[in-house]
């Protein structure tokens, strides 16, 4: 599938290896990668589709009866490794080589993993340079009877300069007050500023926000990253891309976006997804 560009981003179909060994060093300012977290499972999405229907299971507003069709599953990919730390070990050396000396990476890895990435990510980075372990929490899926739940992914945020990098806290969005009597109204009325736990929901599977793709990761999360930890026109590069978040992220922030896949069914999503910027 032939790759698309426009002045603020452009969509890469390749092996991203191969793809990041081409790209020059010291060229981006951040990149976010959400990559496989070798659950050992095939990740796929149903999708389905909800029809007004007088004899439907379902009841809605004022009453009306709908139904709901399970449509064809959309793209899947095999989340499984003989050797995941080989895999990605490779791929964060060129990531480190890519970065501006400003500049930061934020992965995205869920609990099995993120404690042997961590190794490899202070081996590479330097400990020093280690900022944050962010806990993104949701509370969204069926509940385990055998154990507490899983309803958390983990983020950990390098920077390539132990402590000169871009951290624009003013921009970031406020969250509510978990006990806003406790610190007045006005205080209320404005909001905080999120901790290293934030709490979001995931993308609904019925939601307008939805591309189909499997483990698509919410807008607001990106965002938030984006507005914080970079500048306008700064470059962000995505070489997991999936469904394209970064892409839109950054393209609704003013920033230019870089998104790679080797996946025919993701780059199509991305293209669609972000046409208007393409």
């Amino acid at each position: 599938m032939p790759s698309k560009r426009s002045a603020l981003g452009q969509v890469v179909h390749a092996e991203n290896l191969g793809f990041l060994q081409t790209l020059p060093s010291e060229s981006v300012d951040l990149i976010y990668i959400d990559p496989p977290f070798n659950t050992g499972r095939v990740q796929k999405r149903t999708r389905m589709k909800t029809i007004r229907d007088a004899a439907g299971d379902r009841t809605g507003f004022g009453g009306v009866r709908y139904r709901t069709e399970k449509l064809a599953d959309a793209a899947a990919y095999a989340d499984t490794f003989d050797d995941f730390l080989g895999f990605i070990r490779p791929r964060l050396e060129e990531a480190y080589r890519i970065l501006k000396p400003h500049g930061a990476l934020f992965f995205h890895i869920d609990p099995r993993e993120s404690h042997y990435c961590k190794v490899i990510l202070d081996q590479i980075f330097t400990r020093p340079c280690f900022q944050n372990e962010i806990i993104w929490a949701y509370d969204y899926g069926a509940r385990s009877t055998k154990r507490w739940p899983g309803k958390h992914d983990t983020i950990l945020w390098y920077t390539k300069h132990p402590t000169k990098y871009t951290f624009n806290l003013a921009a970031c969005d406020r969250i509510e007050y978990m006990a806003p009597t406790l610190v007045g109204a006005e205080k209320a009325a404005r909001g905080k500023t999120p901790t290293d736990v934030w709490w979001h929901t995931i993308v609904s599977p019925t939601g307008k926000e939805k591309t189909g793709y499997p483990t698509q990761k919410p807008l607001g999360v990106l965002n938030r990253i984006l507005k914080v930890h970079t500048k306008p026109k700064d470059t962000v590069l995505d070489f997991f891309a999936g469904s394209g978040t970064t892409g839109e992220a950054a393209a609704k922030n003013k920033r230019r976006f870089l998104l790679v896949d080797q996946s025919e069914e993701a780059v199509r999503i991305m293209q669609t997804r972000l046409a208007k910027y393409l």
